[in-house]
């Protein structure tokens, strides 16, 4: 470790800081249908995209139309990018002639781009057309973050409001998302990405000749657009198999750093935007200091473990630059133009937001290391999170904690004014069990059957955890993964659809009746005995009730993998 890489996470975690309130004071407007600096703008956009589309921005929508209409529009995405797929051989914008998409992997990666998973069980630059990537894949990187900012929204609303009906109108959070944050934003960094050397072209791929003579295929097209909404919606797909750690995906340092800073943005300021509209910004500074704890918690194990290395390497007949490698910290699956420190912090960054995307290889970390990214996503991604998704799980966390609360004094919890009753606790069980059920119950297949084993490269303990990793990714709708494991088979392709199905739609149903329960609710006033949910003490059992929740569920499991390795390792056993 050094003190260079501690200031540097430290001016990333400034910049943060910095950006969350500005942000959810816009994003408070937009969504209200306050007057912005774009409304000149983009309002004749929005009211004929309306118009087209027979919307009424003002019309409310019980929790059941709200999600109905998210399922339907989810419904439709998935067949029209199948569809794209399975026809983008006689489609244009198509320059090395990329054929069809298979059926079964055509299927995985409809289901993983409708869901924010952005899974990738193929190498996208010998897959995937220019065409499948743009109208495809970087339009669901719009469209799926929207709804999962949208779906916030509606819990957040279920809190704010009282005695109503309605949670918000769908159509309307979806395309004032989309045209006045997401957009504009990505316009911005776009240009931004080209400047610095990102390609965004429709040019056929390049044939060269390297100093040394040998000949190599250098892939163009369309980057720098996808790349930018890829991290602004906590999507992650990259373009390149290589992902973040590609030079034209991620060019220096400087972008390095922007594409971190936008992967935390939006769900950094959904949480001013809970505390404006529930009318006290502590209670969204409350939530970010939980979310910021637990982001802290996890870089302070990370990078010590990369920076020290693997103690095995002394024992082992190396040559002295490997030994010289290893002793100044695990290099193994860095970009060396990033080093330890900003590849350590790029790592749970992305596995604390639902992004996926990678400027270093998961599976060369230190088994410690790679217990983080493992920790991050089971907990559900609550910290930061995906955009929306992060903050409404996170607030179902703390209606579980406020009930916890109220068991010890005797008393029925509030949460903002609403009691927490038995119906809005049950939902939210339910919501928060969805995860471990996939998680935990695809893994023991997985390690039971011939197909799921089949996939391995390691033996050992690291070997399930690849495994784990695959079904807890997919199913925190995350996408990376411990790249050991070959997952573009028929079995992985369908079991993992099915988990990142069942992460994204299984858990916002129950999310839904918790909004529209609450929102029917009138507000209560607080009174003698009402739990602070604004302060320290608040924040402490928050953080406490996710860590003992995540621990009694996870334990056993991650105790076989990254646990034990570590302990193996120490004894120089590698796998």
């Amino acid at each position: 470790m050094t003190v260079s890489g501690w200031i540097q996470i430290a001016i990333f975690s400034a910049i943060i800081i910095a950006i969350t309130a500005p942000l959810g004071g816009y994003m408070t407007r937009v969504f209200a249908g306050e007057r912005t600096v774009l409304t000149p703008l983009l309002r004749p956009l929005e009211r004929l995209i309306y118009a087209i589309c027979g919307v009424d921005p003002k019309e409310e929508q019980h929790w059941t139309v709200y999600g109905i209409a998210m399922l339907l529009f989810s419904l439709a995405g998935f067949l029209t990018l199948y569809l794209i797929q399975r026809v983008q051989g006689a489609l244009p914008f198509n320059p090395q002639a990329r054929p069809a998409v298979g059926e079964h992997l055509a299927f995985n990666t409809s289901i993983s781009f409708i869901t924010k998973t952005n899974w990738q069980s193929y190498v996208p630059e010998t897959t995937m057309s220019y065409l499948t990537q743009m109208l495809g894949l970087t339009v669901h990187n719009f469209v799926s973050a929207a709804t999962g900012i949208a779906l916030a929204l509606a819990l957040i609303r279920g809190f704010a409001r009282r005695s109503s009906k309605g949670v918000g109108n769908f159509w309307t959070d979806l395309v004032r998302c989309t045209l006045y944050i997401l957009l504009p934003i990505s316009i911005l960094a776009c240009l931004f990405f080209v400047w610095q050397g990102t390609p965004q072209n429709l040019s056929a791929y390049v044939n060269a000749v390297g100093l040394e003579g040998a000949k190599q295929t250098i892939a163009m097209g369309p980057v720098a657009s996808q790349e930018v909404i890829k991290m602004l919606g906590t999507n992650g797909g990259g373009f390149f198999n290589a992902n973040s750690a590609h030079p034209f995906e991620n060019p220096n340092a400087i972008t390095n750093l922007l594409q971190m800073v936008l992967i935390f943005s939006l769900g950094a300021g959904l949480t001013n935007v809970f505390g404006r509209m529930v009318g006290n910004q502590k209670q969204g500074w409350a939530i970010f200091a939980v979310m910021g704890l637990l982001f802290l918690a996890g870089v302070a194990t990370v990078y010590p473990a990369e920076a020290v290395g693997n103690p095995a390497f002394a024992s082992l007949h190396v040559d002295q630059a490997a030994s010289a490698l290893q002793s100044g910290g695990n290099m193994e699956g860095k970009e060396v133009r990033f080093g330890i420190a900003n590849s350590s912090l790029f790592t749970t960054v992305t596995t604390d937001a639902s992004c996926g995307a990678v400027n270093t290889m998961h599976d060369s970390l230190m088994p410690l290391a790679g217990l983080i990214p493992l920790v991050n996503m089971q907990l559900g991604e609550i910290i930061f999170g995906g955009v929306g998704s992060g903050l409404y799980g996170m607030l179902l966390f703390a209606i579980i904690a406020v009930f916890v609360a109220g068991l010890m004094v005797g008393r029925t919890p509030e949460y903002l004014g609403k009691k927490i009753e038995s119906k809005e606790v049950k939902m939210a069980m339910l919501a928060v069990l969805v995860l471990p059920l996939s998680i935990l119950g695809f893994t023991a297949l997985a390690v039971a059957l011939p197909a799921g084993l089949a996939g391995l490269n390691n033996n050992g303990p690291h070997g399930y955890s690849e495994i784990l990793y695959a079904y807890t990714s997919a199913t925190a709708n995350n996408g990376s993964a411990f790249a050991g494991l070959s997952a573009n088979t028929l079995f992985y392709n369908s079991t993992l659809a099915i988990a990142m199905f069942v992460g994204r739609f299984l858990m916002i149903v129950p999310m839904l009746a918790v909004a529209g329960s609450l929102a029917a609710k009138k507000i209560v006033p607080p009174s003698a005995g009402t739990f602070p949910t604004d302060g320290g003490l608040f924040v402490g059992l928050l953080t406490g009730v996710i860590l003992i929740v995540g621990g009694l569920t996870y334990f056993p499991s991650l105790a076989l993998g990254p646990i034990v390795e570590h302990f193996a390792m120490l004894a120089h056993t590698l796998y």
